[in-house]
C-alpha cells in the first residue's frame, strides 16, 4: 500500500489507541455524532454488525428463545426495586425529567438495561410451572453514561440483544447460563475468529444483582483484555423484589430462577484490535460484509466490466461479492479494500481475460494467485475458509504467547510492569487481595477459568492458600 493513501493512520506501535481510532474513521464504519460519546453507525459498519446480529440470532433462536422488545424508559421507582442492581448502575443512568415544557412527577430511566422491566412482566405472565421456562430476548439500544468513550468499546448509547429467562429450578437456570456463555464464545472463535478464555467473575466483578456471572474474555493486539460477552445468573432476587412466583407441581408457590445475558456492537471493537494492521481492518470472511471486491483493470477497454459483472453474478453462488466500476484509478480501489477489511480482492483486466484467468489477493497475507476462471468459485471457497482458520490460529498464538504465570507477588508485578497480556496467578478469595494487584499493577481478575488447572496453592498477593486461578490483565 502506498505510504500516501495510509499517512493519515498512525502506527499500531507508535500510539494504537490513535491507531484504533484512524482506522474506524478512515474504514468509514463510523462517524461522530453532536453528542459527546455518541456514534453514527455508517452503512459498511452496521453491515458488519447486521452480520454478526444474523449468526447470533439464528442461534438464539435454535436454542428455544424468542424475541420481544421492551419499553426504552424506566420509571424511577421500577428501577429501585432491586437495591443491588439499582447501586450498580447508579453512576451511569441518564434520566429524563420533561416531558415538553411540563417536569414529570416521577423520573424516568433511559434503560441501562432491562432485567427491571422483564420482571414487572414476567410477574403479570408466569403463573404455573406449565408456563415455564420463559426464554425471551430483546435487540435494542441502551444508554450508559460513560466518561471516557472510543467508538464501538465504550460509547453512551450502544446496541445489543439482552436474554431474559425465568426458570423452575436453579440448576435449569445454571444450565442456561453455560448454553448461553457457549453460543457467544461460538461467534467469537468461528465467526469473527477471536479465541476467548471462558470463565467465572469474581464477585467483585460479577453483574450487579447476579448471583454469580459467567464470561468469555479476549486479547486485544496490544495486549489488554476486553469482555467480549457475559452470561448471569440471577438466581431468585430479581424474582423476590417483583414477586415473581409460580405454582409447582405439588401445588406449592416458588420464585423463578432467572438468567440474563448480552453480547454488543463492542465486538466490532474487539474484531479490529485483535485483527486489524496497520494497512486498516482485516475482516474475517464469515462476518465480513463483503468477502470479494471485483476490481476491474482497464475497465474503460471494450468487453472488461461486462467480463467482470458475470464473474460476479457466478461468484455470487459462494461468496457475498462486489464490483467497483467506479472511475477511480485501481491502485485507489486496492488501497480503499484493504483499508476495509475485504478478505479477497478480484482483479481481472484485458489480458486476464485473454489467459481466461484472474488474480485473486489475500488481505490477511498480501498473497497474489493466478486462478484459471474454471477453478474460480471452488478457489474463491477455499481461500475464505483458509484465511477464516489462519486468522484464528494467529490471534491465538498471540494469545498463548503473551499468556504468562506468575508465582509470588514479585513476579506478578515485574510482569505487568515488562510485558503486556494474560497473567496466570492462585488468588485466595479475598477482595483485599484483588484490590491491592489492581492498585500496585492497573490490572484487574478477567475471571477464573473453567479449563485451566491450579498453578499452585498458595495466594499470589498475600501468600494463604488460595483454591481461584485467575486471569488477570490491564482491560479496556
Amino acid at each position: 500500500m502506498g505510504k500516501e493513501f495510509v499517512k493519515e493512520i498512525t502506527s499500531m506501535d507508535v500510539d494504537f489507541a490513535q491507531w484504533y481510532t484512524d482506522v474506524v474513521k478512515k474504514a468509514d464504519l463510523v462517524d461522530y455524532s453532536s453528542v459527546r460519546g455518541s456514534m453514527i453507525i455508517r452503512p459498511y459498519g452496521y453491515a458488519l454488525w447486521e452480520n454478526i446480529k444474523g449468526e447470533l440470532d439464528d442461534r438464539i433462536k435454535e436454542t428455544g428463545h424468542e424475541n420481544v422488545y421492551m419499553p426504552l424508559f424506566i420509571p424511577e421507582s421500577l428501577l429501585q426495586k432491586e437495591k443491588d442492581h439499582i447501586e450498580g448502575f447508579a453512576p451511569e443512568v441518564a434520566w429524563v425529567t420533561h416531558g415538553g415544557d411540563e417536569e414529570l412527577t416521577e423520573r424516568l430511566c433511559v434503560r441501562p438495561t432491562s432485567e427491571v422491566l422483564f420482571g414487572e412482566h414476567y410477574k403479570n405472565i408466569i403463573h404455573s410451572y406449565r408456563d415455564l421456562p420463559k426464554l425471551y430476548n430483546q435487540w435494542s439500544n441502551v444508554v450508559r453514561w460513560e466518561k471516557t468513550t472510543r467508538p464501538f468499546l465504550r460509547t453512551l448509547e450502544f446496541l445489543w440483544q439482552e436474554g431474559h429467562t425465568c426458570h423452575a429450578t436453579d440448576e435449569e437456570a445454571h444450565e442456561e447460563t453455560v448454553k448461553m456463555l457457549e453460543v457467544y464464545a461460538d461467534i467469537c472463535e468461528n465467526i469473527l475468529a477471536i479465541p476467548v478464555v471462558k470463565g467465572k467473575k469474581t464477585e467483585k466483578e460479577k453483574f450487579a444483582g447476579a448471583k454469580f456471572t459467567y464470561t468469555i474474555e479476549s486479547l486485544m493486539h496490544d495486549g489488554k483484555a476486553l469482555q467480549s460477552g457475559t452470561s448471569h445468573h440471577l438466581g431468585d432476587g430479581f424474582a423476590k423484589a417483583f414477586g415473581i412466583q409460580f405454582t409447582d407441581k405439588d401445588g406449592k408457590q416458588q420464585y423463578v430462577q432467572q438468567t440474563s445475558w448480552g453480547f454488543t456492537t463492542r465486538i466490532i471493537g474487539a474484531m479490529i484490535m485483535v485483527h486489524g494492521d496497520d494497512r486498516g481492518l482485516v475482516i474475517p470472511p464469515k462476518a465480513a460484509p463483503i468477502q470479494v471486491m471485483i476490481v476491474p483493470v482497464a475497465q474503460h477497454k471494450e468487453g472488461v466490466l461486462d467480463y467482470a459483472y458475470g464473474l460476479k453474478r457466478s461468484l455470487s453462488n459462494v461468496a457475498r461479492v462486489d464490483i467497483d466500476a467506479s472511475d477511480k484509478k485501481p491502485g485507489w480501489k486496492f488501497n480503499e479494500y484493504e483499508m476495509k477489511g475485504v478478505p479477497l480482492r478480484l482483479e481481472v483486466g484485458p489480458k486476464d481475460i485473454e489467459k481466461g484467468q484472474v488474480v485473486l489477493a489475500r488481505r490477511d497475507t498480501g498473497e497474489k494467485i493466478f486462478v484459471s476462471v474454471e477453478k474460480l468459485e471452488e478457489t474463491v471457497e477455499q481461500l475464505l475458509e483458509e484465511i477464516q482458520t489462519s486468522l484464528y490460529k494467529k490471534a491465538l498464538n498471540h494469545r498463548e504467547e503473551n499468556t504468562y504465570t506468575a508465582y509470588n507477588y514479585n513476579e506478578l508485578v515485574e510482569l505487568f510492569k515488562e510485558k503486556t497480556g494474560f497473567v496466570k496467578a492462585m488468588w485466595c478469595g479475598d477482595r483485599a487481595c484483588e484490590d491491592k494487584i489492581k492498585e500496585d499493577t492497573s490490572a484487574t481478575s478477567r475471571c477464573m477459568p473453567f479449563n485451566e488447572k491450579a498453578i499452585g496453592s498458595k495466594c499470589v498477593c498475600c501468600g494463604e492458600e488460595a483454591g481461584h486461578l485467575v486471569f488477570w490483565a490491564k482491560a479496556y
